[in-house]
């Protein structure tokens, strides 16, 4: 089994910055790739960005590119999600994921999960 802590969520105004992290620990050895998602309430789940474990494929959705970051520290099991220019409408869970297979923009492609850290933005 793989397990994810997410760290680094909080309140922050609007223009902002934040930083989370996903640790991972447990069958590492078989992650491939890890990303973010992020819920909003009554919102599905959605993409943010993702990365495979050695750094050289990235992908974000439209909405945070040239905002957000994401990058991988092998050394320490630990991939980084920076978040500049913040704006309420990044309110959300924010949840870490990781899979063995592929990098994918896809929610059922990652059976591992982390629990969440909740980023608001004020205005």
């Amino acid at each position: 089994q793989v397990q994810l802590v997410e760290s680094g969520g909080g309140l922050v105004q609007a223009g902002g910055s934040l930083r989370l992290s996903c640790a991972a620990s447990g069958r590492t050895f078989s992650v491939y790739a890890m990303g973010w998602f992020r819920q909003a309430p009554g919102k599905e789940r959605e993409f943010v960005a993702a990365i495979n474990w050695t750094g050289g494929w990235t992908s974000y959705t439209d909405s945070v590119k040239g905002r957000f970051t994401i990058s991988m520290d092998s050394a320490k099991n630990t991939v980084l999600l920076q978040m500049n220019s913040l704006k309420p409408e990044d309110t959300a869970v924010y949840y870490c994921a990781a899979n063995g297979g592929q990098l994918t923009t896809i929610l059922s492609g990652y059976p591992y999960w982390g629990r969440g850290t909740q980023v608001t933005v004020s205005s």
